[in-house]
């Protein structure tokens, strides 16, 4: 972001850094604007100040600063609460970082799919990441809430689409939405609804031979992801 009152145009851009090298003690780098996320105005970026991290005196100082927020949930907060109607029926846990080796699993409570979290737990820890569940943490009163700070904070969530649960539709639905990366997984393309075709499934079987190709089909596919971001 430039500025205030310089002449530039007052907006600032949100993207990251690549092709960072160092040169004789000075650092060069190519910064790589995200084209999925429109240019937000200072104006707002200075009435928002405290949820990225700035002070006054940065809006008038040409300078680097580090700052520990996650920049993308900090604009989810901005346009969400000048641009875009937010969600009536449940708040997101905008206040929360999003943490980089977590993924989040939304599959039905059922015993039948025990051994199936089990492979998406080893995928995950092969990845170097670690899986979470709804039932494996109770911060709030309202397992909603633990769930929707679950998918926010996820780096990937998988959703198991196998029986065609609705609360893991709705699950999936919400992590759509907010723009987290999403695996889907099923036992059967027929339990993945007409509208999620397009989107490729990793197909599995219930039994010990498929629970090993689900494993290192996962495992594939977060270490693609992981590595596409750290690009």
């Amino acid at each position: 972001m430039p500025e205030i009152g310089q002449g530039e145009p007052e907006f600032a851009q949100l993207g990251r850094i690549s092709n960072l090298t160092q040169q004789s003690g000075n650092y060069r780098f190519q910064f790589v604007p995200d084209l999925n996320v429109t240019p937000l105005p200072l104006a707002k970026m200075r009435a928002d100040a405290e949820r990225w991290g700035l002070h006054e005196f940065e809006f008038y100082r040409t300078h680097w600063a580090v700052k520990d927020v996650d920049a993308y949930a900090a604009m989810w907060g901005t346009v969400a609460s000048s641009q875009m109607p937010g969600p009536k029926a449940f708040r997101l846990p905008t206040d929360q970082l999003q943490t980089d080796d977590l993924v989040a699993v939304m599959m039905p409570f059922d015993a039948k799919f025990t051994p199936v979290y089990q492979a998406l737990r080893e995928a995950a820890s092969e990845a170097g990441m670690r899986c979470q569940r709804a039932d494996d943490i109770w911060k709030n009163e309202h397992i909603l809430d633990d769930v929707l700070e679950l998918i926010w904070t996820a780096r990937v969530v998988v959703s198991d689409l196998t029986d065609r649960n609705a609360n893991v539709f709705y699950e999936t639905g919400i992590a759509h939405t907010i723009g987290r990366d999403v695996v889907l997984t099923t036992q059967s393309i027929e339990h993945v609804p007409f509208d999620l075709r397009s989107i490729r499934a990793l197909t599995y079987f219930p039994n010990h031979e498929g629970l090993i190709a689900l494993k290192t089909a996962l495992k594939a596919k977060l270490e693609s992801l992981t590595a596409h971001s750290r690009l």
